[in-house]
């Protein structure tokens, strides 16, 4: 007998559990008040300055879902204001970013505000908002260099030039006529040294680690060009990611629409500014 009890509990318990899981799965689940209250927004948190983690709320950030931990950066403060125009609580997915889609797909998340380009391919399984973020590109130079009043990318022809090694940024470089294209570098902190050393004229970047570099380096200058290079929207617009068809789509693109671009360079300058020096 106490061994038919016992069965019955933990069928019992296992039940419990089962239902109260399926109930948290989706936002889309009937019945559950909070749930309909909130956005979930996922990003990885690992991604400076556009999405971090901290172990505070400074600066503005967010509670992670089932963490201690916090999550900052530029997304986070573009999927607030996209919540707060909702009307719902924002709460932080963090995701892995290979499972960022079928986080969205499988509505675990109610949308992907990542720093995620709109691609083509990404297009096929979901949808996207307009832009809340395009990433121009900047050169850094030495200041005091012949380069740092340049206006044009034509200004850097005979130059030595790179970028990192496995980006867009670096394929523009044949753009400027009579360039010096030195080999690609890894990551940044490589492409400051070699500019500090005199290694290199310039590197391109977008203009985050523009703001950072010069920020960082009182001898470095940021260029910011009013003929710059041609670049693919694939490459440099960010989007909110949406399920299909979702009812969302207009009301955030009205959101996305109420924030100039002079509030969204102020918002990345920010973050910029607050991240992590880890990141």
């Amino acid at each position: 007998m106490r061994n038919k009890l016992f069965l019955f509990a933990v069928l019992l318990t296992s039940t419990i559990l089962l239902l109260a899981g399926c109930g948290t799965s989706s936002s889309s689940d009937s019945g559950s008040t909070s749930e309909e209250n909130t956005f979930k927004v996922g990003l990885e948190a690992g991604y400076a300055p556009f999405n971090w983690t901290q172990n505070d709320d400074s600066n503005g950030a967010v509670k992670i879902k089932g963490s201690q931990e916090y999550a900052g950066g530029y997304d986070v403060e573009i999927a607030k204001k996209v919540a707060e125009g909702l009307g719902k609580e924002l709460v932080i997915v963090k995701t892995e970013w290979d499972g960022l889609v079928p986080a969205l797909t499988s509505g675990k998340i109610d949308a992907i505000i990542a720093g995620m380009s709109p691609t083509a391919e990404r297009k096929e399984a979901i949808d996207f908002s307009e832009n809340y973020y395009t990433s121009n590109l900047v050169m850094v130079v030495k200041k005091g260099s012949k380069y740092e009043n340049a206006t044009l990318i034509q200004d850097f022809t005979g130059a030595k030039i790179t970028a990192q090694l496995n980006t867009f940024h670096y394929s523009v470089i044949n753009q400027i006529e009579g360039v010096e294209k030195k080999t690609a570098m890894d990551n940044f902190p490589a492409m400051r040294v070699a500019l500090e050393s005199g290694m290199i004229d310039g590197y391109v970047s977008e203009r985050p680690e523009g703001v950072s570099a010069s920020s960082a380096n009182e001898n470095f200058v940021m260029v910011e060009f009013e003929d710059g290079f041609k670049t693919s929207p694939d490459d440099t617009a960010i989007a909110v990611g949406l399920q299909k068809g979702s009812a969302l789509t207009d009301k955030i693109n009205e959101i996305l629409a109420g924030i100039s671009e002079e509030e969204r360079t102020s918002i990345m300058d920010s973050a910029i500014k607050n991240q992590p020096a880890a990141q």
